[in-house]
């Protein structure tokens, strides 16, 4: 009797598209150059900060992207009900003076990966050029409109939409399967229960050190008298925090600089948007144990 053949997983109509991008490799040396041009031209500080969304508590990109797509897509919508109206125009020009914020907060994001992961680099390639296309054709079709085209402007508007409909699945495929923009340490918080993690006689004095705890990396450091216990994953791109550099009762990621409290994790500076989360310590024969820090 033969063996009962492995069902094949449907895929989604886009997710060919997506796995092709994925072993794009010829569009790794673009992808290199427009990153590091990218780093360069927004470094430490309050701008990158600023779209990172460390002001806001998670990344400011998704939520630019629903005035852009909304406006751009309601214009289209107008356009297909027969309204002749400009509507349609006011609505173009909203998504025009959106799209340039929108995209500086994702290439801000997306950057910050690029080093790390060649897919991430490639999809990423692939979505930015999409959107800057569908914005161009939306911006011709505005034009021709005001030129009093209609009907070409409303063509160049629905193909504007048909690649705005692609770009916008590559970036949720972005944050959603690849996790840029999100909370790296959102579904691994840490053990409830105190867990023993390291031997006391192991941590020297202000040198950080990253140990598992049921599964879930740890950046233990002793401070003084006390010794202070946070999710090791950085929040913002996941670097462990015990490679970065301890200035005070502070943590500095070594990757992208996001500094956080040592105590309770708290972020201090980004582009990380979400705090660590924190364990809370205590010395058991000679055994560190920790468990997470109760909410509130």
């Amino acid at each position: 009797m033969s063996a009962p053949e492995t069902p094949q997983r449907q895929l989604t109509p886009l997710e060919p598209l997506v796995e092709q991008l994925e072993r794009a490799s010829a569009l790794d040396d673009v992808g290199k150059r427009i990153g590091r041009f990218v780093r360069d031209a927004i470094p430490r500080g309050p701008i990158k900060d600023g779209l990172s969304g460390t002001w806001l508590g998670h990344a400011l990109h998704p939520m630019l992207t629903d005035v852009v797509i909304g406006s751009f897509m309601g214009a289209s919508l107008l356009d297909l009900l027969g309204e002749d109206g400009d509507g349609a125009e006011r609505l173009i020009g909203v998504g025009l003076a959106a799209y340039a914020p929108t995209a500086a907060a994702g290439v801000n994001d997306w950057a910050d990966t690029e080093p790390a992961d060649d897919t991430v680099r490639r999809v990423g390639v692939v979505h930015a050029a999409g959107n800057l296309l569908a914005a161009s054709l939306y911006a011709g079709s505005l034009v021709a409109r005001r030129r009093g085209a209609r009907g070409r402007g409303k063509l160049l508007g629905a193909a504007g939409a048909a690649v705005l409909g692609v770009g916008g699945y590559l970036g949720g495929h972005l944050s959603l399967a690849k996790g840029v923009g999100a909370d790296q340490t959102a579904f691994d918080a840490g053990p409830d229960d105190w867990t023993a993690v390291v031997d006391s006689s192991q941590l020297d004095e202000g040198r950080p050190v990253r140990v598992i705890a049921d599964d879930t990396p740890v950046m233990v450091v002793r401070r003084g008298d006390a010794i202070h216990a946070i999710h090791d994953r950085c929040s913002h791109r996941g670097c462990s925090l015990a490679s970065g550099e301890i200035d005070g009762e502070e943590v500095e990621c070594a990757c992208h600089g996001s500094r956080f409290a040592l105590a309770d994790g708290a972020l201090r500076r980004g582009p990380a948007t979400a705090a660590q989360p924190a364990y809370e310590v205590r010395e058991t024969e000679g055994r560190v144990e920790v468990r997470l820090r109760p909410a509130g």
